[in-house]
């Protein structure tokens, strides 16, 4: 069975954000078909579209996996259901976590539940910048790798990198 590599957004912004994103990761790595896993930085940034709550604490998550696409994602639904995130939520409102899946190899997939690469990840700088600490992976639709799509990235808001987070496997 072929080896994909994929890369997950993680976000969340209640409650105790770090474990929230450690019980994610931890929850990826010990699923049946993902092989291998790592973690980037953990970054905060503001919170866009409703900008009246918390500040959101980002991080990438790169796995080896022998899933399809549409398996990863319902294991990434599932994860945020156990970790307390309901289904049916607000739009950008807040959250215990939101994992998305942002690349599957070079894989362009457009299906009703599913876009790879992520639609939005290139006009998000709380996706690149976590991104860009463990990989640099080429955008096939729009022909550049990622440290060249944070270089024409429009997003003005604030992302720092968090200090003291604890580095993964947490």
């Amino acid at each position: 069975m072929a080896l994909h590599t994929a890369y997950i957004g993680a976000g969340s912004n209640i409650g105790d954000r770090m474990d929230h994103l450690a019980k994610a990761y931890h929850r990826l790595l010990h699923t049946p078909g993902i092989e291998n896993a790592a973690a980037s930085s953990a970054y905060i940034s503001e919170p866009l579209g409703i900008t009246d709550q918390e500040m959101f604490t980002n991080m990438v998550f790169m796995l080896r996996t022998t899933l399809s696409p549409e398996q990863l994602l319902r294991i990434c639904q599932d994860t945020e259901t156990a970790l307390g995130r309901p289904r049916q939520h607000e739009r950008w409102g807040p959250r215990v976590i939101d994992l998305d899946i942002l690349f599957f190899d070079t894989l362009q997939l457009t299906t009703p539940e599913l876009v790879i690469p992520h639609p939005e990840l290139h006009k998000r700088k709380f996706v690149l910048l976590p991104l860009l600490d463990i990989a640099d992976p080429y955008h096939p639709a729009l022909a550049k790798n990622a440290r060249k799509l944070l270089e024409e990235c429009p997003d003005t808001s604030k992302v720092m990198q968090q200090k003291g987070a604890p580095e993964a496997p947490f």
